[in-house]
């Protein structure tokens, strides 16, 4: 078993992408245009330059970093009341806190939608770490963002469980070097994920599981 396991969070922790997906809709359906569930699979686990380069490409727009503040500040008004967390989540962090692991946040939302998202949904306190992307050079599939989550924790990379839900965060952890779960949610393994090191699971509650029995 590892030292310490480093989390996504939307999509893997808390049940948000169908609402962020729902605000890239309904943007979308302001300026006149209709997302092609291409969208949805280039969007999901991207951030920095690879994000601007979606939404740039899919809005036909100059300036992508205005559209994903107005999605973002549309979601963060209705997680202030209610973050839906993933079954299994608490269980699983239960027990790695007992068997004494570190754990971290490593995610691209913003500083401030994270640390909402933990509080209002009560994982704050399990947590030693919480990093977003806008803190690394480079976004997912970069391992920016893994390396420096177990950086924070005092771990060799190698030393860490990443869980994530989606391709290029799967791919991000797996170039830091950590034992990558991934747990899909919206979007479905690539090819080069399922030919990958990856553990590919269906849930959190699997997840715990294969770590209790000593498979992961």
């Amino acid at each position: 078993m590892k030292q310490g396991a480093i989390f996504d969070m939307d999509g893997l922790m808390f049940d948000t992408e169908a609402m962020y997906q729902a605000g890239w809709n309904e943007l979308a359906a302001e300026m006149g245009l209709t997302l092609p569930q291409q969208f949805v699979i280039e969007v999901s686990g991207s951030s920095g330059e690879l994000l601007k380069s979606v939404v740039r490409t899919y809005f036909h727009t100059d300036d992508p970093v205005a559209l994903y503040q107005r999605v973002v500040g549309t979601v963060e008004e209705k997680l202030k009341k209610e973050v839906p967390v993933k079954p299994g989540l608490f269980e699983l962090l239960d027990w790695l806190s007992a068997q004494n692991l570190k754990l971290a946040v490593a995610s691209s939302s913003y500083p401030e939608v994270i640390q909402n998202n933990l509080r209002v949904s009560g994982a704050e306190k399990y947590f030693s770490a919480v990093v977003s992307g806008s803190r690394v050079g480079k976004g997912k599939p970069a391992p920016d963002i893994f390396l420096y989550a177990a950086e924070q924790l005092g771990l060799d990379p190698r030393n860490c469980y990443v869980f994530e839900d989606s391709n290029n965060g799967v791919m991000a952890g797996l170039a830091a070097g950590c034992r990558t779960v991934m747990i899909p949610d919206y979007v479905p393994p690539k090819e080069e994920v399922r030919n990958s090191d990856a553990v590919i699971l269906s849930s959190l509650q699997e997840a715990l599981q294969e770590i209790k029995a000593g498979r992961l």
